[in-house]
């Protein structure tokens, strides 16, 4: 899940619906809002005149213990975060403003054509990998190759499924093909990695792309790898050479000499590491701690700030989700009878001091979230699918169980006893059975410790029910092997929100890659129904269009009862270190705090 991610922040926006003529330009809009004109110099919210120097130093936002693999694009291991974003370089990208635009990086024109079904890229002549070898038509179609090859992450199959063919049409010209007309597919490809055909090459001779391990990826990034140590820790260093350091796409960005990444094994040990300064950024996931640790004599006295930082983006999806493969979750009563066992606002009174908003349906905080009876755009879409979706479906969109006076927890658990109790489970012997005799009890895998405070009201709800949980908390890397194979029943998943859903929901929630091991659909969602609506999502040639087909899957997905929905935060909780940047004076609506801190932010004079 986190390769497709990655993909989704490289994406981040990129296609058309400019009529029946072909077009070519430096920009490219799947609704055709481009903001930005032809001879723009730089994106509003940098500072174009931002000094390079100093060093920012995070942690990362996942939590791995450490890396064992330079090659961030096979499914085995793990890769040191930022290696991707900071390396390797798409054709287009996007911009913390416009989320479904894309402007020219190491393509410097895009031409779709006038029946939507090619989309050929020129290469900037001054594209260069860190080898100094140019960028060209043969690496492009080199990186498709190896990217949809079963030796890649089973990601890239799904996300480029649509594409039919790469042709190198000259040394610096190359034109995807499409099997259908889907404004976002020029997106897609050209928000895809594109890396060196030397990469992995030794005498002449290359690895197999599985075997392409502790080689550093060539890249054309702002950044290369200050040392091919694998471990712990990571950093990088700035090109003072990056051949693309003035594009408008890029001035006023990627301004700090270093970047570095330090990895802590616990969340106590990484906050005393911010206080002793070790290093200077912070993005902080758990209330408790923002509520409470962000005190004391650095932050009295500035050297420290803890500040939430606004920002327009959807919120985040975060629930336990249930393993559809295992037959014990397949009866649609028994998922929505566990999810009236959580009290979020019990949880949110008395464990995170109302910091959190719960979450309702999978797109929450957005347009795409569906609320109350379907609306007429709605309608249309589901209408056709009469037939394969629950009668329900046409009703009321299910609101997440509260107990909000007059409920009660003790009134939903009398709910969901009763739904237990249709569906075949009744109390006996000191336990919830089934009529064969078996008793459900399950296990929620976790890599976060953190999170045994949250797990514990959910379990004792689950008791009175005759419903055993175990909370099993397992490290990082054992907890990326066994969502790999599926091998966990309950887990809990944060999905960032999205303000351009596209292809990467084939990814989550499509049938095709239920059956594939790594991939994203961890629920093991196929539904005939769902694929319906996410091919009309990624077809989609208007907001509106898109915004409906997003509803109508937000409908559908609610009313399967696949996640026991949890909570988001409207605000980025950051504690950093002011007296060592400075930070541009425009915040932008859509971004990643991460991103937008190592890419526009610049260091202070003492930071040098």
């Amino acid at each position: 899940m986190r390769i497709l991610f990655f993909l989704r922040a490289l994406l981040t926006g990129l296609l058309t619906c400019l009529g029946s003529v072909s077009w070519a330009a430096q920009a490219y809009a799947q609704f055709g809002d481009i903001k930005y004109p032809v001879g723009f110099t730089h994106f509003d919210y940098v500072n174009p005149a931002a000094p390079k120097g100093g060093e920012i130093r995070m942690v990362p936002p996942t939590q791995p213990t450490h890396f064992d693999k330079f090659n961030p694009f096979t499914l085995r291991g793990t890769a040191p975060y930022g290696l991707g974003s900071l390396l390797i370089e798409s054709l287009l990208t996007g911009n913390f403003e416009e989320p479904t635009t894309a402007y020219g990086l190491l393509a410097d024109d895009v031409e779709v054509a006038a029946d939507k079904l090619s989309a050929t890229f020129h290469l900037n002549e001054k594209a260069r990998f860190h080898n100094g070898a140019p960028v060209l038509a043969a690496d492009v179609l080199h990186s498709y190759t190896q990217l949809t090859s079963k030796l890649a992450a089973p990601q890239f199959r799904t996300i480029y499924a649509e594409v039919k063919a790469v042709n190198v049409v000259s040394e610096r010209v190359v034109r995807f093909d499409f099997l259908t007309p889907n404004p976002e597919l020029p997106l897609v490809v050209g928000g895809m990695p594109v890396f060196s055909h030397d990469w992995g090459r030794v005498a002449g001779i290359a690895k197999p792309f599985d075997k392409i391990v502790s080689e550093i990826p060539i890249g054309s990034g702002p950044y290369k790898l200050a040392s091919p140590t694998m471990g712990r820790d990571v950093t990088y260093v700035r090109d003072p050479g990056y051949w693309g350091a003035d594009l408008p796409s890029r001035k006023g960005q990627f301004n700090f000499d270093r970047i570095s990444f330090k990895i802590y094994l616990d969340e106590t040990s990484r906050f005393e590491g911010l206080k002793a300064g070790e290093f200077d950024f912070l993005r902080e996931f758990i209330s408790r701690n923002w509520a409470r640790q962000y005190t004391g004599k650095q932050f009295t006295s500035g050297e420290l700030v803890k500040r939430a930082f606004e920002n327009h983006n959807p919120g985040d999806f975060q629930g336990y989700v249930f393993n559809l493969r295992n037959p014990k979750f397949q009866d649609v009563r028994v998922r929505k009878a566990i999810g009236l066992a959580m009290d979020f606002e019990w949880m949110n009174r008395q464990l995170f001091y109302g910091l959190y908003k719960r979450v309702n349906g999978y797109f929450p905080n957005s347009e795409f979230h569906a609320e109350g009876l379907p609306q007429a755009d709605e309608l249309a879409l589901l209408e056709p699918l009469r037939g394969k979706l629950d009668p329900e479906v046409f009703g009321p969109v299910p609101v997440s169980p509260a107990t909000t006076p007059p409920g009660s927890l003790r009134q939903n658990l009398r709910q969901a006893q009763a739904l237990l109790r249709e569906a075949g489970w009744t109390y006996r012997e000191g336990a919830l059975r089934n009529a064969q005799g078996q008793a459900l009890r399950f296990e929620l895998l976790n890599d976060q410790p953190s999170l045994v405070r949250i797990v514990g009201p959910f379990q004792k709800a689950l008791e009175k029910l005759g419903i055993a949980m175990t909370y099993r908390v397992v490290d990082f890397s054992l907890s990326k092997q066994k969502m790999d194979a599926f091998d966990f029943e309950i887990t809990t998943l944060r999905l960032p929100g999205s303000t351009a859903p596209g292809g990467e929901l084939l990814e989550l929630f499509g049938s095709k890659a239920a059956q594939t091991p790594g991939s994203s659909n961890v629920w093991g969602i196929a539904d005939p129904a769902v694929d319906a609506l996410l091919r009309k999502v990624v077809s989609a040639k208007t907001r509106p269009e898109l915004s409906a087909a997003m509803r109508a899957l937000d409908r559908v997905l609610t009313h399967g009862y696949y996640s026991v929905p949890q909570y988001y935060g409207d605000a980025f909780l950051i504690g950093y270190r002011p007296g060592r940047f400075t930070l541009p004076e425009t915040i932008p609506p859509y971004y990643q705090p991460d991103s937008w801190a190592m890419s526009t932010w610049w260091a202070s004079p003492s930071n040098k």
